[in-house]
């Protein structure tokens, strides 16, 4: 079972989106169950518990994990395929995010279309790889800050800023005939408190800025707005190939 699977497909994402079907999924992400074990649990009868199990499979989210005699009746014990799913912005394509077409790059709405697109990239990426038995060279950094004042935040920005872009203007070579482009975001937001995740309790709209380097002219820094209320979103671009796996 995958720690996290990328749901691309929009009948699968209205398939795991059912409430009944999305708690069978909790279900089997703990281990393998019969329909008849989950009929108990969810309060269905056994046939309807099929009926949404065989959907789930259809689209890949559930698998078979064996078979057992029960009398008279061969039982299917069903799992999960992952212990939990994102759902890519693939699976809206009409109206998915798009940064390059409202760069408010102030914006925390923004800053979600940035996260959008990573979440569609990577899902893509590591679709292509599955499919290429190759790895996926990534790398993630995650961590808290608690800034004692507005003006220590705001250097902090800057510092992070100027890091950033020394980096990429350090290491970024447009003529490396055998490179990779690869795109670095970095985000900083305000924590949300466990339990508050609501759309009525995230408090005020944060603000962003980037530092980017616009296609094919290399790398640049850029800051925009006030600095003691900015927050980054840092980016190299990375137009690799949904399905082009990293060797």
């Amino acid at each position: 079972m995958l720690d996290v699977t990328v749901i691309e497909d929009a009948a699968a994402a209205a398939v795991s989106l059912d409430p009944m079907r999305a708690r069978l999924l909790a279900e089997l992400a703990v281990g393998p169950a019969s329909a008849t074990m989950l009929a108990g649990r969810v309060g269905l009868p056994r046939q309807k518990v099929n009926y949404h199990l065989k959907a789930l499979e259809r689209h890949g989210l559930v698998e078979l994990a064996g078979e057992r005699r029960k009398g008279n009746v061969t039982e299917r014990l069903m799992r999960a395929t992952a212990a939990s799913y994102v759902i890519s912005p693939l699976a809206l394509a009409a109206v998915q995010p798009d940064p390059a077409r409202f760069r408010d790059q102030l914006s925390a709405r923004w800053l979600l279309a940035v996260a959008a697109r990573l979440v569609r990239d990577v899902g893509a990426l590591i679709t292509g790889a599955t499919k290429a038995r190759k790895r996926l060279a990534t790398y993630a950094l995650d961590g808290e800050v608690r800034f004692a004042s507005a003006a220590d935040r705001a250097a902090f920005v800057d510092e992070l800023t100027r890091g950033v872009g020394a980096l990429i203007a350090k290491y970024h070579d447009e003529h490396a005939d055998n490179g990779r482009d690869h795109r670095i975001v970095v985000a900083l937001h305000p924590t949300v408190k466990p339990g508050t995740l609501k759309p009525d309790t995230v408090g005020p709209e944060p603000v962003t800025a980037e530092a980017a380097g616009p296609a094919g002219a290399g790398p640049a820094v850029e800051s925009r707005g006030n600095t003691s209320d900015a927050l980054p979103a840092v980016r190299a671009s990375h137009p690799a190939s949904p399905t082009h796996a990293q060797e």
